[in-house]
């Protein structure tokens, strides 16, 4: 009888010590097999992260060194015959480099807003259950990512009645949204609540002051997800360039920019390769290399900023239906 009373005042102590008083961090001690699993799994994420450091290190390193020396020894860790003249090739008009800079910084970035705007109020609307004709909008949404009208067609649209050849809205407004997006942010908005929208109507809140002051705030995975792949359609845009620009405008996108100088290296590289010319100092493995360099710069420098929202977003789109 004393020892279950001595047990049983123990365990009050303890509860009421938790509750009562701020709680104190324990130390947690680890058993030995538990040390183990957490160095392997270090050692594993580790391992795995400098095999995806290794491709941008190789290509640092090719875009520094010389030509010939790459066609002779192949690419390194380290530049070899340190040369800078894949960025100097690049640079050689530093007017039409800044010039590519400006425009695909400014498509980038109005047509992230936007589309993220546009998407975000197309995926809230199709999951209104008051909205009767969400399953038939959603159903041609999800119709144009089992077919479309093919590039003839599109093109024709596009030139020809919009009028839009030679204009950058030929490549902007094709980016602003695409259906999969469209679905990704509708299976979002069925994570948020409906009896949010239905008190913002309660209070009398309009459809709009719903959607700005209520869901927005909570679909910031989403909005960074979605706005992430936004960025990158627009950042690596080249081929709707090559349709609809092409020497209409004086100032491209970057991307198609460095294809141009590329393609103007190696057809440099293949007129003179049949002639007594030396061709190791035309710059073509390190060109492509430096270009890589110039256009994914200002990505890696955003994805960190963006990198817990668009993990998140991303596996609330797949996990659900």
């Amino acid at each position: 009888m004393t020892d279950r009373t001595a047990s049983e005042s123990n365990i009050i102590v303890e509860v009421e010590g938790v509750g009562m008083g701020p709680a104190k961090p324990r130390a947690i001690r680890l058993d030995r097999s538990d040390v183990v699993v957490q160095a392997i799994s270090y050692v594993t994420i580790t391992l795995f992260a400098l095999f995806c450091l290794l491709p941008f290190v190789l290509i640092l390193s090719a875009s520094f060194s010389s030509e010939a020396t790459i066609m002779k020894t192949g690419f390194g860790l380290l530049p070899k015959d340190f040369s800078l003249a894949a960025y100097e090739w690049i640079f050689k008009a530093p007017r039409q480099i800044i010039g590519s800079y400006i425009v695909t910084i400014t498509m980038t970035v109005f047509g992230t807003a936007i589309g993220l705007f546009i998407i975000a109020m197309t995926g809230y609307a199709l999951n209104r259950k008051d909205f009767p004709f969400r399953n038939h909008v959603s159903f041609f949404i999800y119709f144009t990512t089992l077919f479309s009208a093919g590039l003839a067609p599109t093109f024709l649209w596009i030139a020809r009645d919009l009028g839009l050849r030679g204009s950058y809205f030929a490549v902007f407004l094709q980016l602003l949204m695409t259906p999969w997006l469209i679905i990704l942010m509708k299976n979002f908005m069925r994570t948020v609540p409906y009896e949010i929208i239905e008190s913002g109507k309660v209070d009398g809140a309009g459809d709009f002051r719903i959607f700005a002051q209520l869901c927005l705030p909570m679909m910031k995975p989403a909005l960074a997800t979605i706005g992430l792949f936004l960025a990158l359609s627009y950042w690596n845009e080249w081929y709707l360039s090559s349709l609809y620009l092409g020497s209409t405008v004086e100032f491209k996108p970057l991307q198609y920019h460095l294809y141009n100088i590329i393609n103007t290296a190696n057809a440099l590289r293949n007129s003179v390769a049949g002639s007594n010319v030396s061709i190791t100092n035309l710059p073509s493995n390190t060109l492509k290399m430096a270009s890589a360099i110039v256009a994914i710069g200002p990505i890696l420098l955003l994805y960190p900023f963006i990198q817990k929202y668009f993990v998140s977003g991303i596996t609330i789109g797949a996990v659900k239906g």
